[in-house]
C-alpha cells in the first residue's frame, strides 16, 4: 500500500508514520502538514531517527500523486480540503477526524460516491466491539433506566462531546428507538428540574494527558450498569487505521465504518 499521512507533525500523525514505516505491506509516499509549519521540508522520519526520503510538505497534490490511501486524523476544515484533493487523484481515505457539523458530514458522504472512505470517530477495534455491547445493553435496558454518557480526554482536545461519545449516543438512541438530536442533554447547570427519563445525558471531562475514556451508565432503581472503554495510548487507533487502509484497498468507492472493517477481517 502506498500511504500518505496528514497531520504529519502531530502526535497521531507521527505515530501513523512510524507504523507505516514498520509495516511490511505499506510504504510511505507522502507526509502533509499545515501551511507555514516549521517542519516543512524536514524528512518525515526524523522524529523516529529514520531517513525516508519523504519530506513533510503542504503541497497536497504532490503528496497524493502516487498515493493509494490517505490517513487523516486532523481537523474538519483540513480534512475537507484533503478530501477534495483525494477525489481529484482517486485516493482512498481513512478519516479519524471528529467535530464535523451536518453539512460537512454530507460532503464526506458525497465524496464516497467516487472514492472509498472509511470514516469513524474511533478506529480502535476494541472500542467498536464495545459499541456492539452497548447496543445490546441499551436494547435490554430501554425501559426503567436513565442513560448517561461520560467521556474524558486530554486538555488539548478542541471539541466536546467527543466524536466517539456522540457515536455512542447515536448507537444507544437507535437501540431504544429515539432520535439523539431530540433527546440529548449536553451538561446541566442551575435548577434543571426533574430528569426527563427519555433523555440521554452527556458529560465531558478535559484534563492532563487522558487519551480517551468513555462510559455509558444505565441507571435504574437499586442498581447501575456501566460499560467502560479506556484507551491508554494511541496505538489502538494507529493499528485500526492501518487495518482500515488494508480494507479500503479492496474497495472502489463507498462510505464505510470500522464495523465494516472488522467484519471483513
Amino acid at each position: 500500500m502506498k500511504i500518505a499521512v496528514a497531520g504529519a507533525t502531530g502526535r497521531m500523525g507521527q505515530m501513523l508514520i512510524e507504523a507505516v514505516l514498520n509495516a511490511e505491506d505499506a510504504i510511505l509516499v507522502g507526509a502533509l502538514s499545515r501551511e507555514g509549519s516549521p517542519s516543512l521540508g524536514q524528512d518525515a522520519g526524523t522524529f523516529v531517527g529514520k531517513t525516508t526520503g519523504i519530506a513533510i510538505t503542504d503541497d497536497v497534490d504532490a503528496a497524493l500523486a502516487s498515493c493509494d490511501v490517505l490517513l487523516d486524523f486532523t481537523r474538519p476544515q483540513a480534512t475537507l480540503a484533503y478530501l477534495e484533493a483525494a477525489q481529484r487523484h482517486g485516493v482512498k481515505m481513512v478519516i479519524g477526524t471528529t467535530g464535523f457539523d451536518a453539512a460537512q458530514l454530507d460532503l464526506i458522504k458525497a465524496a464516497s460516491n467516487t472514492i472509498a472512505v472509511m470514516f469513524a470517530s474511533s478506529t480502535s477495534a476494541s472500542l467498536n466491539v464495545t459499541l456492539e455491547l452497548i447496543e445490546r445493553a441499551a436494547k435490554s435496558f430501554s425501559q426503567g433506566y436513565d442513560i448517561e454518557i461520560i467521556e474524558a480526554h486530554h486538555r488539548y482536545k478542541v471539541d466536546a462531546p467527543s466524536g466517539t461519545a456522540l457515536t455512542i449516543g447515536e448507537t444507544v438512541a437507535a437501540a431504544v428507538g429515539r432520535n439523539l438530536a431530540d433527546c440529548a442533554v449536553y451538561g446541566r447547570q442551575g435548577v434543571t428540574g426533574k430528569r426527563d427519563s427519555s433523555t440521554i445525558g452527556f458529560s465531558a471531562i478535559r484534563g492532563g494527558d487522558i487519551v480517551g475514556e468513555h462510559t455509558v451508565m444505565f441507571i435504574g432503581d437499586g442498581e447501575r450498569i456501566e460499560v467502560t472503554h479506556k484507551t491508554l495510548n494511541r496505538l489502538p487507533y494507529v493499528r485500526g487505521a492501518l487495518r482500515a487502509a488494508r480494507f479500503l484497498i479492496e474497495q472502489k468507492s463507498g462510505l464505510f465504518d470500522m464495523h465494516d472493517v472488522l467484519r471483513k477481517n
